[in-house]
């Protein structure tokens, strides 16, 4: 009887430590410095594989350095009416050095916009890249898969979640944002200042 029950919590704690293993290899936190503070993100690579690599190369190859969080949408600055709340970053450039990569839809993936996911932008699918992602403030599910905020219904690509720092990414949200813009789509959303992103490393 002792040996069956010593036995049995061998085998719990087995399943036990294969499922933090196995927790450990779908979720990479990510540390982002910024000249608010930091913002620590959970990279989902098993659920969105394509884009969460592509996430991890600019991390890892050093390329969101000195670069920043360049635009703010708040309620009143969609121009939609459909109350989106995000803060896009990335290159200031915003021009990719990766080459696009397959939209992995919500659909696909079974994350959501919800506050504090982790996206990345986009214009046709399959033209997405890490070289500009946003950062979801509370509820923007229009977003999804078959949300109504792209006529095509194909959505964004959720890849993370913001897991500590949200206050600094609704710091950032509220930032002037007279910064100029190319399109009426955008007026009112750019950053005067952008806020610089001193650096992002793995955990």
């Amino acid at each position: 009887m002792i040996r069956r029950l010593f036995i049995s919590i061998i085998g719990i704690l087995t399943l036990a430590g294969l499922a933090a293993c196995s927790s450990g290899e779908k979720n990479t936190r990510v540390i982002m410095q910024t000249d608010l503070g930091v913002i620590e993100i959970d990279v989902y690579k098993s659920r969105a594989p394509l884009t969460a690599e592509n996430f991890l190369y600019y991390v890892d190859n050093d390329l969101y350095d000195g670069e920043g969080f360049y635009r703010a949408v708040r309620p009143e600055t969609d121009p939609r009416g459909l109350g989106m709340e995000i803060i896009q970053g990335g290159l200031l450039g915003m021009e990719s050095v990766t080459a696009p990569i397959d939209h992995e839809t919500t659909q696909m993936s079974g994350l959501s916009h919800t506050d504090g996911a982790v996206s990345m932008a986009r214009d046709e699918p399959g033209t997405g890249s890490a070289a500009y992602f946003f950062i979801s403030i509370g509820d923007n599910t229009s977003l999804d898969y078959g949300g109504s905020r792209n006529p095509d219904g194909q959505g964004y690509a959720v890849f993370g979640q913001v897991v500590k720092g949200m206050d600094v990414v609704r710091a950032i949200q509220l930032r002037e944002t007279k910064g100029p813009s190319e399109s009426e789509v955008t007026s009112g959303q750019f950053l005067t200042e952008p806020v610089k992103i001193i650096g992002a490393r793995r955990k």
